[in-house]
């Protein structure tokens, strides 16, 4: 790599961005590979690295992130091991633990949409049945279990015998009187895998034995005594063979893992990839980033990209293009107003796409691979090198100029500054020609007018400027395009207070062109923020018309669809009445046809009259069907009996109706008709209901069948404790009462029986409850309750 391309990577904080990527990797070898990530040349591979980014972000959304915790550095232990050597327990275990991510990362993949990273998951291979022999064996990094070998497990069945003698023989000396006031403690303990009793140090000859240890006061003597020697001594011989069959275990285990050494190395380097890859998913998740457009055409176009390293609270996003109408930038503006920011937002989400990373940007983005990223950042003067701020921007420039070609992105951060500013300007704007004429792509910053002059006439450059608001003397970090910046000396200067009188005195000193310049500005600036808050409210007016139109064509195809669904039902309904019609005139057709013959037979001519009317009636019928569709309503028995106040009809006098003003004891009406008081028997007067009395009847029963209908006479109380039961079935029994259900089946469950107590207690209490049971063979048995309503 060319060492100014290194240098710009390191001045553009690439490096910092690499190290929030290595804190989302998991195994230690991703996140040193993360660091190491070095920006590609290649168009095609920055493609597949940013398809491998988009890939392992869908996974993570759908499935979570896969398991990296168990992947440590196993390959010098295969390699020991591939030479004969015997590995430890921990390097073992780390073994396991790699072929243990292998098989479940795999697994990750499966049941999956089909992505690019199908071919590393496809290579991960696992060996389940050396994983189990080895965490079945291995329980720690110092404990082997007894079944890891036969032999294992029958010494250490020996061991638990013979450590159970000893100690019973110990117990009987501990125990004894006669060698109690020897002991500084009736315990047994070990010392050098054996065990011992604690004697008092003046009583030390009296228990013969043989002295493993000293206590650090020197009170204390720990004394194994003769009698448990030998017994000891088979002890230790049993631990002996222990470690050595341990040994054999772990070199058996060893040579196993060797034998499938390349198989092992490939998961884990597989792994490491993959963990890599989700590292940068995991970062774009944090950095709310998007993949950006791969171009080859030298341009670029960032939408709303926010440095990644600003804090997300405070940064203000920036949009900048490059190369599409203008290959040169020309960015002017106060100090501390965003210039450098802009700069490097544009150099470092080059670098970063070019790594595979996604960039914090809005969607439509996109960047153009460069072969390398030049930038002259920041003051680098050095009193040892003797290099003033002039110097040390020209060392790098002239570097720059040296290799840029067609393929560079080049930044400079305020170019032709520490010198002359007459003799400054002439050599930035000579260096940017130079650079436009190797076909690199340039973005400056600068305080110089002559380099706003020169992008104003100059085709294929533009100005651009960082926004200042003077009310505030604060800057808005914004990038305009298209309208170079100013200084605000004077304007910052009075706002702080500087006298009106040496303003005006530097106003005088200002060559009249630079005034001239400075007024042209103003008024292009005055015109961009009235376009902008126009642009602004058309853009708000837009919205707002979008979401009337939206919910015009929502109101227009609801009535559509109302106006179809009535269409059809109206045809359906005059299909209907048209055919009755018609069967109804075929009928009347034959009827007549009928009378007919039996007219000219001499048939009987009361027959044929009845027989007339009877037609005639039928065709009655069908015209008001034809016309009305509906059929005669017949009077309705009354739902109740007459009352005092009612209004009936008298059904002897044509319908006329009257109001009930008494009612006798035999049930005679006393009826108020007009001027007239008429005597009427409940069976020569019908009911006659107001509309007002037919929609609170027609209300009540359809609250009341709602009710019914919607009420559950079911209630399923398993799985809760009392508190919640009691509390659901107290909500459940008072709808159902209020439902008018008749009976309810409450499940319980058999269970210990807890449940049914507490409910048969609360139903005990219930005042709707009239009497409840258990269920029967075919209702649930003991496992329900059957509750009915008073």
């Amino acid at each position: 790599m060319i060492p100014l391309y290194e240098k710009s990577i390191n001045t553009l904080e690439l490096p910092a961005v690499l190290q929030s990527l290595a804190a989302c990797a998991v195994s230690a070898e991703a996140k040193e590979q993360c660091r190491k990530l070095l920006p590609v040349n290649d168009p095609d591979d920055v493609r597949e690295l940013q398809e491998q980014t988009s890939a392992a972000c869908r996974l993570v959304t759908l499935k979570g992130t896969p398991g990296f915790a168990d992947v440590k550095e196993v390959a010098m232990s295969l390699d020991r091991a591939d030479r004969g050597g015997c590995l430890t327990t921990t390097e073992l275990l780390r073994i396991a633990g790699v072929l243990r991510s292998a098989r479940l990362v795999k697994a990750y993949a499966d049941g999956t949409e089909s992505t690019c990273l199908d071919s590393l998951f496809f290579d991960l291979t696992g060996n389940r049945y050396l994983e189990d022999r080895i965490t079945g064996s291995i329980l720690s990094e110092d404990e082997i279990s007894d079944s890891a070998s036969p032999e294992l497990a029958d010494i250490r069945r020996h061991m638990r015998v013979q450590s159970a003698r000893v100690k019973d023989s110990l117990q009987k000396i501990i125990s004894s009187p006669a060698y109690s006031k020897y002991l500084r403690e009736p315990i047994i303990t070990l010392r050098s895998d054996r065990y011992v009793v604690p004697v008092k140090s003046e009583y030390k000859n009296e228990i013969p034995g043989l002295i493993h240890d000293v206590s650090s006061s020197g009170g204390t003597f720990f004394v194994e005594p003769m009698s448990v020697v030998n017994a000891n001594n088979a002890l230790r011989e049993l631990l002996l063979k222990e470690q050595k069959e341990i040994e054999r275990i772990l070199a058996e285990f060893s040579a196993e893992a060797a034998s499938h050494r390349e198989n092992i190395e490939r998961d884990y380097r597989t792994l490491i990839t993959l963990d890599v890859i989700f590292a940068k998913a995991r970062l774009s998740f944090d950095m709310k980033a998007c993949p950006p457009e791969i171009r080859t055409d030298g341009s670029l176009e960032l939408k709303r990209a926010r440095h990644p390293l600003i804090d997300r609270k405070t940064v203000v996003p920036i949009s900048v293009r490059l190369g599409s109408d203008f290959d040169t930038m020309v960015i002017t503006g106060p100090n501390t107003g965003g210039k450098t920011v802009s700069l490097k937002t544009i150099g470092l989400l080059t670098l970063m796409a070019e790594c595979g990373l996604h960039i914090p940007a809005d969607d439509g983005s996109y960047i153009s691979v460069f072969e390398t990223v030049l930038a002259d950042i920041g003051d680098e003067q050095s009193i040892e090198q003797s290099l003033s701020t002039f110097s040390s921007h020209m060392k790098n420039i002239v570097e720059i100029v040296e290799i840029c070609d067609k393929d560079s992105l080049v930044l400079f951060d305020e170019l032709g500054a520490g010198t002359d500013p007459a003799e400054g300007a002439a050599l930035a704007i000579a260096i940017i020609e130079f650079c436009r004429k190797m076909g690199a792509r340039v973005a400056a910053t600068t305080h110089y007018a002559e380099l706003k002059v020169y992008a104003i006439c100059t085709d294929g450059v533009i100005n651009a400027s960082c926004e200042f608001d003077v009310e505030t003397l604060q800057p808005t970090y914004k990038l305009l395009i298209g309208i170079p910046g100013k200084s605000n000396a004077f304007a910052i200067s009075r706002r702080l207070g500087l006298d009106e009188q040496i303003i005006e005195s530097a106003k005088s000193t200002v060559n009249e062109n630079d005034r001239d310049f400075e007024d042209v500005l103003n008024q292009l600036d005055a015109q961009r923020q009235q376009m902008e808050q126009a642009k602004i409210e058309a853009e708000r007016m837009r919205l707002e018309m979008e979401k009337t139109k939206q919910k015009s064509d929502e109101y227009y195809q609801q009535i559509k669809k109302e106006h179809d669904r009535a269409v059809e039902i109206a045809r359906k309904d005059a299909k209907e009445i048209l055919d009755d019609a018609r069967r109804t005139a075929n009928q009347v057709y034959d009827e007549l046809k009928i009378l007919r013959k039996q007219v000219q037979d001499s048939v009987d001519a009361q027959n044929v009259n009845e027989r007339q009317a009877e037609l005639r009636r039928s065709l009655n019928e069908a015209e008001k069907k034809l016309y009305d569709g509906k059929e005669p309503q017949k009077r309705a028995e009354p739902s109740r009996p007459v009352q005092t106040g009612d209004t009936v009809e008298l059904l002897s006098h044509g319908g006329t109706r009257g109001t009930v003003l008494s009612i006798a004891e035999d049930g005679t009406l006393t009826l108020q008709m007009g001027i007239m008081k008429v005597k009427a028997k409940p069976d020569e007067v019908a009911l006659v209901e107001t509309n007002e009395q037919k929609q609170r009847k027609a209300a009540k029963e359809s609250t009341r069948s709602f009710q019914t209908a919607t009420v559950s006479s079911e209630v399923d109380l398993r799985g809760m404790n009392a508190e919640e039961a009691i509390s659901v079935l107290s909500l459940f029994l008072d709808n159902a009462w209020r439902g008018h259900l008749q009976t309810v089946r409450i499940i319980h469950g058999k269970g210990t029986g807890v449940l049914r107590k507490a409910v048969h207690q609360y139903l005990k209490n219930e005042k709707n409850v009239k009497n409840y049971r258990l269920g029967v063979y075919g209702e649930g048995e003991d496992g329900v309750t059957i509750a009915d309503f008073r």
